[in-house]
Parts: C-alpha cells; structure tokens; sequence
C-alpha cells in the first residue's frame, strides 16, 4: 500500500512511523524546510533548548508518554516554587501561589459558570450535544456580558481563556470553549502545575519527538513540498506539490483546518474543513535568556499575570541544569493580534520593558526570542485553530470522515485533548489503525 502523508508535524509523523512499521510504503510531504509543525526548539545557550510551541504535558497524556519512552526521551518538571506576581490594575503585587488577588467569590462564581457548561458538552460528539446549536451560536465573550456579574470576573475571564485555548473570547463559540475545555481534562486539570497537564515538559524541547520520528522515516520525508491539490479517481489519489506530483492508495491530510482548506480536491470535498469564522489560534510566545534562574534568588516562581500585554502570563521555564534562566512570556487573544503586526525591534522592547517592571531586581535578559505562531504561513496559528459561531455544528460530523481516499490527521480532529500534542498523537494513531482496516481492493502496483 502506497501511502501520502500531508504534513510532517506530530500527527503527521505519528501516522506515518504507525503506518511504515506495519509495511506500508510512505511518503511525507512537508512544506517548512523543517519538522515538527507546532513543535519548535530554539537554542537558547549552547545545549540548552526552550520549547517555541508546544511544550507541557501531565500523566494522562498516555500517548505521548508512551512515544517518549519508545524514543528514549525523559521529561523535567515544570518549577513553580515560590510566589507570584501580578499586574491586574492598582500596581504590581507579590502573592504566594498562583489564585490572583482578585475577588475570591467571583472568581469562584466564573469558574462554577465555566464546569457548569463544560460538564454540558458531549466531549465525544461536541455537535451532538443538548442544546448544540444554542451554545454554538454565541461566542465566548457573548457568554460572559450574559454570565459574569463581578469585574474582577470579567476581568480574569479572557487571561484565562488566553491561558488555556490561546483564544479571544470574541473569536470562539460556547461550544468550541466548553468542548475544549473539557477535551483537556477539565478545568482543574488543563490549570494545574502539579498534578496536572502542565506538570512536566520534555528534557531539551518537544522538538526532538518529530526529530527522531523523521529520522526513522529517512528519505521518505520531503521537506519544501507544499501541497497544491490532491486528486483522486477510482484507481488512485494523486498529491500534487509545485513540482513534482505523488500517487498513492491513501492520503494523510495532517495540517490545521484553514491549511487543510486551502489544497484544491478533485473531487471536492462535502463540506469544508473549517468555516467562515474559524480563526487561528492567537498565540506568539517570547523567550526571555539571563545568566541564571535570578527571580528564584528573590523567592519568586517567574509565574505572572498581567491584564495588560503584551505578555499576558509569563513562567520558569529555565533548563533543568540550571544553565540560564528562562523566562517564558505568553501572549494571547486580542493581544497577539496586536503584537505579531509590530516590527521584531519593537516586540523585543515592549517585552524587556514588561518585564523590568514585573520582576524589577532582574538585569537586562542576554537573549530574546520571539516566536510568533500568528503570521506562520504553514501553521496559521497555535495552540489550535479556534472554532467559531456555528463551526462544530456544521463541520463536526465530518470531523474524521474519509472523503475517499483522503483522511485527516492533526490535533483539531481528536476529540481527546484537542489543540494538545497528546491529541495529535492519539489522531496519528487513529488514521493509520483507519487506513490499514480498509480491504486492500483498488491499490496502486
């Protein structure tokens, strides 16, 4: 069986590494000049890595931790020792743990408001939930001028929502956040350290899960390949790139819903796999290099909050040998938007400048990087693409539907732990088992 894989991040790979070991003959097409997708290393001091994409995972990620221990890689844990600051109107405060020194009851309130509709979703089937078109039909931030009483409330609602889903309230269904939501875990879960889905990272960046399964695929990858359209008739598919053009019994389409989109198909496809209101998942991520870990010297975690941006949340994210310091700052939402249309000069300063005035006793950092997922042309965004009013509804039910011999792969089509690596693995797990159950009726010799 010949076998075309569209896309060499986590997914991508999963299915081609699953199919190749059970004797099929791959191809990977990649259009970056690298793998990994939303997976990315950066050097930050010689043998130190930092994760510029997805980065944390926690003990019910079965299937990554699996794929670690086949590949030899081990993990380090997330280090949240020590206090917090926060920066949410009034001043910059220093508080013992990560609860924000806002209104305890009505953070409480938003939280109870958030299980309430999370618990409603039927995490199997989003679009087959109660009331699916209601809850589809109104965005995040609708839901919130509907629900949410207290300021500080309204306030804490969309830095959580940027935590979590790298989302705008304004941007996403009730659906999609509620879905996601419980996808990951459960609140609890999805914002818990310890104990939860950021408990651990991957010892010298995530990087090195596509790393080592393109390294088993040899020169079946090949990268600069962006896929064009994907043509099929009874006899075969065929993948068509600027200058070349492959056939093959089955294709693996592996990329985010907007790319995946953007690939004419011949014949076309049913339904679209994104709609008119899908949108990028808003996210760039900052990485900033000292000497050392030096917040620790003053008792604190490298944990902040902030209602202004650019970085809306920042952590300790420094190599577990303590080589250098590394200050992680996320931006997210609205902001990211904001941030990703400035000049790389004027990126770097309004981070420095941030976080002078969180963390004043630090000195000036010996590195920045800035990674913005927002304007990657073969990403279009990160975490996850962001589904809008009316998405699940409509698109759902051909969520991971083959259109002949075209089948989906990639984070957005598990509904487990959606917009994580542990869903990209699990979706690159479950098209290859699809592919290799169909009757061997119509293959290419």
């Amino acid at each position: 069986m010949r076998v075309i894989v569209v896309g060499a991040g986590l997914s991508g790979l999963t299915a081609a590494a699953d199919l190749a070991a059970a004797g099929a003959d791959v191809t990977v097409l990649e259009a970056r000049d690298r793998v990994g997708g939303r997976t990315r290393g950066i050097e930050v001091a010689p043998g130190s890595w930092v994760d510029a994409g997805a980065a944390y995972l926690g003990d019910r990620h079965t299937a990554l931790h699996a794929m670690l221990d086949r590949l030899g890689l081990k993990t380090t844990s997330t280090t949240m020792l020590g206090a917090s600051r926060f920066s949410l109107g009034g001043g910059t405060r220093t508080r013992d743990g990560r609860f924000p020194p806002l209104n305890a009851v009505a953070l409480g309130e938003l939280f109870d408001e958030l299980d309430a509709v999370t618990a409603r979703v039927r995490p199997d089937a989003p679009w087959l939930t109660p009331g699916a078109a209601d809850l589809d039909a109104l965005t995040a931030a609708e839901w919130a001028e509907r629900t949410l009483r207290h300021p500080d409330a309204r306030l804490f609602f969309p830095l959580f929502l940027g935590e979590m889903m790298a989302a705008d309230p304004a941007a996403v269904s009730v659906l999609h956040m509620a879905f996601y939501l419980r996808s990951g875990g459960g609140l609890n879960y999805l914002n818990a350290f310890e104990g939860g889905a950021q408990q651990d990272r991957v010892d010298c960046g995530a990087h090195q899960l596509c790393e080592a399964l393109a390294a088993g695929l040899g020169d079946r990858l090949r990268p600069r390949s962006p896929v064009q359209a994907i043509h099929q008739d009874s006899d075969a598919a065929v993948v068509h790139t600027d200058d070349a053009a492959y056939r093959g019994d089955a294709v693996v389409v592996a990329v985010p819903p907007l790319l995946a989109d953007a690939i004419e198909y011949r014949p076309g496809l049913p339904a679209p796999r994104a709609g008119r209101r899908t949108r990028p998942g808003c996210a760039v991520k900052v990485h900033l290099v000292y000497a050392a870990p030096l917040w620790r010297d003053a008792g604190l975690s490298g944990w902040s909050v902030s209602a202004r941006g650019p970085l809306l949340s920042t952590v300790d994210d420094s190599p577990a040998d303590g080589a250098v310091g590394v200050l992680t700052g996320f931006v997210t939402g609205a902001e990211a938007l904001r941030f990703a249309a400035l000049d790389p000069a004027a990126q770097r300063a309004e981070a420095v400048d941030q976080v002078a005035a969180l963390f004043p006793d630090l000195p000036a950092p010996i590195g920045v990087h800035v990674t913005d997922w927002v304007s990657a042309p073969y990403s279009r965004g990160c975490y996850a693409a962001l589904a809008g009013p009316g998405d699940w509804v409509r698109n759902g039910p051909h969520l991971i539907a083959a259109h002949h011999r075209v089948h989906w792969a990639g984070t957005e089509t598990s509904t487990e732990f959606f917009g994580l690596m542990e869903g990209a693995i699990r979706a690159g797990h479950r098209v290859a088992n699809q592919i290799l159950s169909v009757p061997a009726v119509g293959r290419t010799r």
